[in-house]
C-alpha cells in the first residue's frame, strides 16, 4: 500500500508541475475564461481517475487491467507535457531573447508530440517486439560433447498482464521452437499473482520444445504474496497450483534442486533454487541444498533475481554460469540507457568476473506500465562453447 501512495503522489507531482508552467506561461495569456478554464479538464478528469483507481486498486487481474490503462493514458498525456514544459524553459533560458519565443515553443511542441508518439507505440507494439539475442556461452570447464549445447531461456512472462490475449505467446513459441533449442529454461515470475492467470496459455506453453525439456524456477510473483489473503493457506494453495500447472505443460519445476543432463559419456548439471531476493522480496533459495553433488562439474543455475550472484554466487562458489530475469531492464531503454542500471548493477545482457558468468534476461512480459520502450520482449539463444 505505502508503494501506492508514492507512486500516486509522484503522478499527482508529474502532473501538477508541467500544468503550473504552461498555465502561467501560455494559457492565461487567452482572452476568454472558458478557453482557460478548459485546460484543467483534461487534469481534473485524470486526476479523479487516478483516486478511483489507485484507492480501489488490489493486485489482480482486473485491478491491474484498469492500473494499466490508466497509466498509459497519464503517460500519454503528461510526459509530452513536461517534456515540453522542460524544453521551452532551456530553450528560452538558452535563447535569452523574447522576440524567439514562438520557434522555442513550436519545437518543444514538435519534441513533445513525438514523445507521445513513442509511448503509443510501446504500449501498442513495443510489449510484442519479440527479439531474439544470440550469445556465446565460453568456458575451459564445458565438456566437449556439450560445445555447441543450443539453450533458449526465457523470463518474466507475467500472463496476467496479457489478460486473456494468447496471440503474442504462440507467436513468441512459433520464434522459440524455430530455434531448435537442445533445452528450454525459465526464469521466474510466470504470473502476476493467482495461479489462475496462466489457464489461458497452458496449451499455448505445452507446445515449447526442446531436446532436453523445459525447466523452470519460480520468481517473486509467482508465490501470491501481493494479495492480502483472508486465510493464510491460500497462499500456499495457489503456490501448489502454479506447479500443478507448470507440470500439466510439461514444465519441470527446479525448486531447490539439480537435474544432470547428458551427451555422450559427458554431463553438465542445471541447478534451479527458489526466488533470493533482497527484502521485500521472498528469499527462499537454498544453494546448498540444490548444487550438492554437482561438485566439479559445469554448472548451470537458474536464479530469478541477479542480485544473488554478488550477494551468494561469486563470494561461495564457483558456478560457471546463473541465468537470471527480474529487472524488465524498467521495460525501458533509450540510447543504450536504463533506468534498472539505479537498482541492479547487473540489469540486462552478460556480465563476467573471472570464470564465472551471468545473464540477465530482460523478460518476454510486462508488468504494471503495459508497454516496452528499447528494452524489447528477449528470448535468448545461448551457446555453449569450450574454450
Amino acid at each position: 500500500m505505502r508503494h501506492l501512495v508514492e507512486l500516486f503522489l509522484f503522478f499527482v507531482v508529474l502532473m501538477a508541475l508541467p500544468d503550473w508552467y504552461i498555465y502561467r506561461t501560455y494559457i492565461r495569456r487567452l482572452p476568454k475564461m472558458w478557453m482557460r478554464r478548459l485546460y484543467w479538464l483534461p487534469s481534473l478528469l485524470l486526476l479523479i481517475g487516478m483516486v478511483i483507481t489507485f484507492g480501489t486498486y488490489e493486485p489482480r487481474p482486473e485491478a491491474m487491467s484498469r492500473l494499466s490503462l490508466l497509466l498509459i493514458v497519464f503517460l500519454c498525456i503528461n510526459v509530452p507535457k513536461a517534456l515540453f514544459a522542460l524544453l521551452a524553459m532551456t530553450f528560452r533560458a538558452l535563447a535569452g531573447k523574447i522576440h524567439h519565443e514562438f520557434y522555442e515553443s513550436y519545437l518543444a511542441l514538435a519534441i513533445a508530440l513525438f514523445s507521445g508518439s513513442v509511448i503509443l507505440f510501446g504500449a501498442t507494439e513495443g510489449k510484442q517486439h519479440f527479439e531474439v539475442k544470440e550469445v556465446e556461452i565460453r568456458s575451459k570447464d564445458l565438456p566437449e560433447a556439450f560445445d555447441g549445447y543450443r539453450i533458449v531461456q526465457l523470463s518474466d512472462i507475467h500472463t496476467g498482464s496479457w489478460d486473456t490475449d494468447t496471440k503474442p505467446m504462440q507467436r513468441a513459441v512459433e520464434i522459440i521452437n524455430s530455434l531448435h533449442p537442445d533445452l528450454i529454461v525459465f526464469t521466474g515470475d510466470l504470473v502476476n499473482s493467482l495461479a489462475s492467470e496462466l489457464d489461458p496459455f497452458i496449451p499455448v506453453f505445452s507446445r515449447l520444445k526442446a531436446k532436453d525439456g523445459v525447466y523452470s524456477v519460480l520468481g517473486n510473483h509467482d508465490y501470491s504474496t501481493y494479495i492480502e489473503w483472508e486465510h493464510p493457506e491460500q497462499e500456499a494453495i495457489e503456490l501448489d497450483s502454479l506447479k500443478a500447472k507448470q507440470a500439466k505443460m510439461g514444465w519441470q519445476l527446479l525448486n531447490n534442486r539439480h537435474v544432470k543432463l547428458y551427451a555422450a559419456k559427458d554431463s553438465i548439471a542445471l541447478i534451479g533454487v527458489e526466488n533470493s531476493g533482497r527484502p521485500p522480496f521472498p528469499d527462499r533459495a537454498r544453494l546448498n541444498e540444490a548444487s550438492a553433488g554437482t561438485e566439479g562439474m559445469f554448472r548451470i543455475l537458474l536464479s530469478h533475481d541477479p542480485s544473488q550472484w554478488r550477494r551468494e554466487v561469486l563470494p561461495h562458489t564457483d558456478i560457471q554460469l546463473m541465468l537470471s530475469g527480474h529487472t524488465h531492464d524498467m521495460q525501458t531503454r533509450i540510447f543504450g540507457l536504463s533506468p534498472a542500471a539505479l537498482a541492479y548493477p547487473e540489469h540486462s545482457g552478460l556480465y563476467q568476473e573471472g570464470g564465472q558468468m551471468l545473464y540477465v534476461n530482460v523478460g518476454l512480459g510486462h508488468l504494471l506500465y503495459p508497454m516496452r520502450i528499447g528494452a524489447w520482449p528477449e528470448i535468448t539463444l545461448l551457446t555453449l562453447k569450450n574454450e
